[in-house]
Order: C-alpha cells, then sequence, then structure tokens
C-alpha cells in the first residue's frame, strides 16, 4: 500500500527543509525525502550550505580572519601576542560542531512540525508519485497531492582538471584540508574561489587565482568590483584575470597547471588546486521522462514565476530552477511554494535578492548595477562614501571600502545598493528593506542614523546622490 501525504518534498536542504516546515505550519501532511549520509552512515539534514557551502565555509572564514588579526593587527591596538601558531585540526573541529549544531537543529525542527523524514533517494514518477531507494537497497513508493523537487546543487567539474579531493579537490575538499598548503592554486575568481582562497591565505598559503573570464566579478556593480580587487591584490591574492587553464598533470605530490593568457602559454606548480568554476543543478534521475517536468537549455527545471513546473502540482525550487544559486533566495522560494499549496497568494520579489561574498572586507549588492541601468537607457544618480572616513570604521582598524547608492534621476526612488567593507551584507540589508518599500533617497537622507556606526555610510552616501554629503568634499554636479 503506498503511502499518501499532502506534501512531499525532495531535498532538505534551505529550500527544502523551509519549504516543509511551513506546508506543516498551514496544516498539512508533510514528508522530506533526503539522500545525504554522513561519515558515520547517519542521515545528515541542510543539504549543502549547511554542510559544505555556506556554513562550513563562514566558520573557516572567520576563525582565518581572527588569526590574520592576530598575527597583523592586535599590535596596532596595542596588544602583544607572542608566536601566535594555528591548529588546522581545532578549527575543522569547531567547524564540524558549528555544522552538527545546524543540522541537529534542523532535524529537530522538523521533528516538532511534525514533517516525516525519510532517508533515501527520491525520484519523481508520472501521476505524483514518488520513488525512494534507501541507503540499504530497499524501495518504497509515496504519493502526494504536492511535490516540491529542492534537490540543490553540485560543484562543476571541468576535464582538464579532474578532482581527486587529495591534490586536486573542489569547494568540499577545500573546506577539509589537514594542513595549510605552501601554495595553493584556484580555478575561478568568483564567490567561491574568492572565499576559500581567502580562508587559506590568510593562514599563511601563497594563493593564485586563475579566473578565465577578461573581468573581474563582471556580474558585480563595476566600481564595487575594481574597488574589491584593489583591496584583495594589497591583501596579497594573485588574481590572473583572462587565465585559461588548459591542463593539469600531477607530479610527486604537487599539480602542475597549464594555462593560456591569451596567446601565451603558462604553467605553476601548486602543492593544492581548488576547481571553483561554479555548480550545477543536481536534477541527473531526479524524474522519470514521463513525470510532465522539463528542463531548460541550463540544465535547470523549468518553472513558472510561481516555482510551478509543467506537471499539475509539482513544484521545484532553489538551485535546480533559474536564478542565482542562494540559499536565501531557494529558502524564500519554499515558502512561496508552501503558501501557494495552502491557498494563499505569496509573490517574491526577484528583482531584490541580495548577491554576498563574505570576504573581508565583504562584498553585498542588490537592485540595478551601473552597468545594467546604462545598458536598459535609464537616466540615474549616484552617491558614494568611503567608510575612511567613518569613524566607528577608523576606531575598528576596518575602514576599506565605500557603500554606493544609485537611485533613479527623475523620479528619486532607489534603484540599486551595493557596497565593499565592514558589515556589507548587513548595511546593504538595510537598503533592500527601503527599496522594498519604494523608498526614495530623500527617504534615507531623512532619517536619523545613530552615531558612532558603520551604517552612518549608507547615510551619507544617500545624501551624496544630491551633493549634500556632510562629512565628505562633495562632487560639483555636471
Amino acid at each position: 500500500m503506498t503511502t499518501h501525504f499532502d506534501v512531499l518534498v525532495i531535498g532538505a536542504g534551505p529550500a527544502g527543509y523551509v519549504c516543509a516546515i511551513r506546508c506543516a505550519q498551514l496544516g498539512k501532511k508533510v514528508a522530506v525525502i533526503e539522500q545525504w549520509l554522513d561519515d558515520k552512515g547517519k542521515s545528515v539534514l541542510g543539504g549543502t550550505c549547511l554542510n559544505v557551502g555556506c556554513i562550513p565555509s563562514k566558520a573557516l572564514l572567520d576563525s582565518s580572519h581572527k588569526y590574520k588579526e592576530v598575527t597583523e593587527h592586535y599590535s596596532d591596538h596595542g596588544i602583544g601576542v607572542e608566536q601566535p601558531s594555528i591548529n588546522i585540526a581545532a578549527m575543522m573541529a569547531r567547524k564540524e560542531q558549528i555544522v552538527a549544531q545546524l543540522t541537529g537543529g534542523v532535524a529537530g525542527l522538523l521533528k516538532h512540525n511534525g514533517v516525516d523524514v525519510i532517508q533515501g533517494r527520491g525520484k519523481l514518477l508520472a501521476n505524483r508519485r514518488v520513488q525512494v531507494v534507501a541507503a540499504d537497497g530497499s524501495e518504497n513508493t509515496y504519493d502526494a497531492d504536492n511535490i516540491v523537487l529542492a534537490a540543490g546543487s553540485l560543484p562543476i567539474d571541468i576535464p582538464v582538471a579532474p578532482v581527486d579531493q587529495d591534490v586536486i579537490v573542489d569547494s568540499t575538499g577545500a573546506l577539509a584540508f589537514e594542513e595549510v598548503p605552501g601554495k595553493l592554486g584556484v580555478i575561478g575568481a568568483g564567490v567561491i574561489g574568492l572565499e576559500l582562497g581567502s580562508v587559506w591565505g590568510r593562514l599563511g598559503a601563497e594563493v593564485v587565482l586563475l579566473e578565465a573570464m577578461d573581468s573581474f566579478l563582471p556580474t558585480m556593480d563595476k566600481q564595487i568590483a575594481k574597488e574589491s580587487q584593489k583591496l584583495f591584490k594589497k591583501q596579497g591574492l594573485d588574481i590572473r584575470l583572462g587565465a585559461r587553464v588548459t591542463g593539469t598533470e600531477i607530479q610527486d605530490g604537487k599539480v602542475h597547471v597549464t594555462y593560456a593568457v591569451g596567446d601565451d602559454s603558462h604553467t605553476e606548480v601548486f602543492d593544492r588546486l581548488i576547481v571553483s568554476v561554479g555548480r550545477r543543478p543536481q536534477t541527473e534521475d531526479l524524474f522519470a521522462e514521463d513525470a510532465g517536468v522539463t528542463m531548460d537549455e541550463r540544465g535547470s527545471i523549468f518553472v513558472t514565476e510561481e516555482c510551478a513546473t509543467e506537471a499539475p502540482g509539482v513544484w521545484a525550487v532553489g538551485d535546480i530552477v533559474r536564478g542565482p544559486m542562494l540559499a536565501h533566495k531557494g529558502s524564500e522560494e519554499g515558502v512561496m511554494v508552501a503558501e501557494q499549496i495552502a491557498g494563499k497568494h505569496h509573490p517574491l520579489n526577484y528583482d531584490l535578492i541580495p548577491s554576498i561574498i563574505y570576504t573581508h572586507p565583504e562584498i553585498a549588492g542588490v537592485g540595478k548595477t551601473e552597468q545594467e541601468l546604462e545598458a536598459e537607457g535609464i537616466a540615474y544618480k549616484v552617491g558614494t562614501f568611503p567608510f575612511a572616513a567613518i569613524g566607528r570604521a577608523l576606531a575598528a582598524g576596518d575602514s576599506d571600502g565605500l557603500v554606493k547608492i544609485i537611485s533613479d534621476e527623475n523620479t528619486d526612488q532607489l534603484l540599486g545598493a551595493h557596497c565593499v567593507g565592514p558589515s556589507a551584507a548587513d548595511l546593504v540589508q538595510q537598503l533592500l528593506i527601503a527599496m522594498e518599500f519604494g523608498s526614495s533617497t530623500e527617504d534615507i537622507q531623512m532619517m536619523v542614523f545613530g552615531h558612532p556606526t558603520l551604517s552612518e555610510a549608507v547615510h551619507e552616501a544617500a545624501l551624496a546622490v544630491d551633493g549634500k554629503a556632510i562629512h565628505m568634499a562633495n562632487r560639483k554636479k555636471r
């Protein structure tokens, strides 16, 4: 006999488990299917984000930043520390403890909300049925009124650099090094490459990032990207643009990397090589041919704006559908779908999804960039303000970077907010809230910001849009 649920969710990452919890809160009988097992064979929830993505990488970023502060910046504050050392094993143990705490928390939340957890690999069949193959090989079939696909994504492999998780690793392997590499190569200078390169660079590795594209962080605002590249160079990250990797060879435990810049060929030898050229939707064997689900040319499941697939009662969210592969985007899609299943209208504003890079300083942006507005022919005005003129940033010894605000030249409505600097993600989130409510630059100008705070840079950038910044010389308007 087939077990029936109101909602079946395939995948227990940020998109899947959030959707399952919200469905249960709305009175539905829900089960979530997850195939992930830890090294002890125990079912693990939380997906890539909690296990080998967002959370463990941020734990290592925080630990490595603290080490960098001790070794290079504590003396600025009059604090003397003799011969600081790094214990990689202890750092990794801390990371694993954080992961265990959060994944255990997800399990507790699902249990508290009455969501059943089914271990195994789920596959969508026709007529809203799901086949689940457990780790022991046993099979069961379930059906549901609604099925939500939330299988997540996997690192992209490239033939010229086959991953062995020893010398050549992907992002998962780069979170588990047992020692600091002497010289570390990174293929790809995007979000993942910059974050992982930063971790090991702060701990003493010589880091070289090989980026095939000629421009740095092309989807970010150009001014912010240029400022970020300058700061990374100052930190010692060697970022080589237009560097297309053509081959790798492992010799005596080291990897020899051949790459081309224009017509010139180069070779570098690294102790370890990280392949971080992006991620791909995890859709292989996720659904049967007759399930009614289709994919686009990029391998993402085709969905409507509301995340409905072409199969009635089947939804897809997170990394397996169009848009940026971001945990927060997937989570909100999960909530949106849960609300729609319950008969509630819950649109998601895809124009206001923040992008964040958790290097130090952080990089964040939301809304339109200057280059996008220029391409669309929209008249705009810009205000920027540097953290070097913010008392709180100077007091903290963390004054690199700037805040940038873009608004409509005619209506003054906020169109974009971008930042590189301390707490960039949180500062951009302030402006995202304002943008969601249709605020103007003048609205921000008229607000009272606490002093001394980093957020004063937001206020001053808004004032600078109209040449009214107080704590810097304003540019003359043309």
